[in-house]
């Protein structure tokens, strides 16, 4: 009898360390297994490949990497529950058994990018049009604003530009994209040999100083991009590629009527020269000493008119003249790297990538003495004087300043300079403008003006 009670004790005993156990550990946790392949050209590096077993409802993490010549396609198999199938880098959420693969296929992922530009610039760096490029890929952004345009902004699918407000940047190809960049009109200040002319951003044209030529009679003026300022003419660019002129016409210097297609306009003593969208060059009016012979330039992408001489800058930074060169201010064939060129009445300065001057030609005044300039963004040459715009918006000024025309040290804020026979006119960023030096004839009463 005591050993029957010693068994049913050691059963009631065991069926409740059973019973208590089962309690206190709950049912088994359900578990899937994930079974990974690839096809030729990659491998699935997270997890790698093989079966491997998971909770039920974890989330795993998938990373298909392919091979060099080879891009990722596709996952394929049991893909209910992958987050992307078309990203190789993605998730799977374990709720049964799956088997998956990762596709991969010879050749690079290559997308489109279409680039458009509005009126008053191009761009020029890849060029307008469309362009196939490997997924990734960083391509450079260029646009050149023609002649009184200024760059706004590129619009269009600019999720991965680098800075959209910037003319130079750069775009990464992950996907098609079309962009646009925009040009708007930009105000501009010109000064001849005592008269100025500012050009508004709606088109019309203001001007003030000798009018004794009708140089100044700019009033009617419409739908102007560019302005320049001569002895005693004024000329003005259209939208529509032509041109207009008033003043002195003594050498034909306004006989510009019959000119179209033309992007820039420079005038001077008594010449004018117009630079045409296919970089040949044209010019009319005094040729004494041989400054309108450039029938014969190509590639051109700027042109300045001095008082006896006319300078081209060519599309890979080099320069070019043509007329009197007594002090040297044609001696400009060895220049490279040049952005901009502007010609005084003896001297010529030119404006290097690195924000770097170099002038040559007539020193007396010391108007050609700017080898330590740096950090300059524009410059502008005077009878004997020479103006250079920083980057902080602040001006620099050199040689003859018997007028005052090389007081520019205070000047802030400043967007443009342009300098006459014996002074210089500054544009403000708000589109008022300042002038400092001789103002005999009124040249210098600007600061009424309000160019925007």
């Amino acid at each position: 009898m005591r050993s029957k009670l010693i068994t049913v004790a050691l059963i009631t005993i065991l069926l409740y360390v059973i019973v208590s156990n089962s309690i206190a550990c709950g049912p088994p946790t359900t578990q899937y297994d994930l079974t990974i392949n690839s096809t030729e050209g990659g491998d699935v590096t997270t997890p790698e490949e093989a079966a491997h077993t998971y909770d039920a409802g974890e989330e795993v993490d998938l990373v298909a990497t392919a091979d060099g010549g080879y891009q990722f396609v596709n996952w394929t198999g049991d893909v209910g529950t992958i987050a992307d199938i078309n990203d190789a880098t993605t998730t799977i959420t374990m709720n049964g058994d799956y088997t998956i693969t990762a596709n991969f296929a010879a050749g690079a992922v290559t997308y489109d990018l279409t680039i458009n530009s509005t009126t008053g610039g191009d761009v020029t760096t890849p060029g307008e049009g469309t362009h196939n490029y490997t997924a990734g890929m960083v391509v450079s952004l260029v646009a050149t604003p023609d002649a009184g345009y200024h760059f706004v902004d590129w619009t269009g699918n600019v999720g991965t530009i680098a800075n959209v407000n910037a003319a130079s940047t750069t775009i990464t190809m992950n996907d098609d994209y079309s962009i646009t960049a925009n040009f708007e009109y930009t105000p501009m200040a010109a000064a001849g040999w005592d008269h100025t002319v500012g050009l508004k951003s709606d088109g019309t044209v203001v001007a003030a100083g000798r009018n004794d030529h009708g140089q100044c009679n700019v009033g009617g003026w419409t739908n102007i991009i560019q302005v320049a300022a001569g002895y005693s003419h004024t000329v003005g660019l259209k939208a529509d590629g032509t041109v207009v002129a008033v003043g002195d016409n003594t050498y034909g210097q306004c006989d510009v009527g019959g000119w179209t297609g033309i992007i820039q306009v420079a005038a001077r003593y008594s010449h004018t020269v117009g630079l045409k969208s296919d970089g040949t060059v044209v010019a009319v009016g005094w040729n004494d000493h041989g400054q309108c012979n450039v029938g014969g330039w190509t590639d051109i992408t700027q042109v300045v008119a001095g008082d006896y001489h006319t300078v081209g800058i060519k599309s890979k930074g080099t320069a070019v003249a043509v007329g009197g060169n007594d002090s040297g201010q044609c001696n400009v064939r060895g220049w490279t790297g040049i952005t901009q060129v502007v010609a005084g009445s003896l001297h010529t300065v030119g404006l290097k990538s690195d924000g770097t001057v170099i002038a040559v030609g007539r020193n007396d005044r010391g108007q050609c003495n700017v080898g330590g300039w740096t950090n300059i963004i524009q410059v502008a040459a005077g009878g004997a004087h020479t103006v250079g715009l920083k980057t902080d918006g602040m001006a620099v000024a050199l040689g003859y300043n018997t007028y005052g025309q090389c007081d520019v040290g205070g000047w802030t804020g400043i967007i443009e300079v342009a300098a006459g026979a014996g002074y210089t006119v500054g544009l403000k960023s708000g589109g008022t403008v300042v002038a400092v030096g001789g103002n005999d004839q009124g040249q210098c009463n600007v600061t009424g003006w309000d160019l925007t």
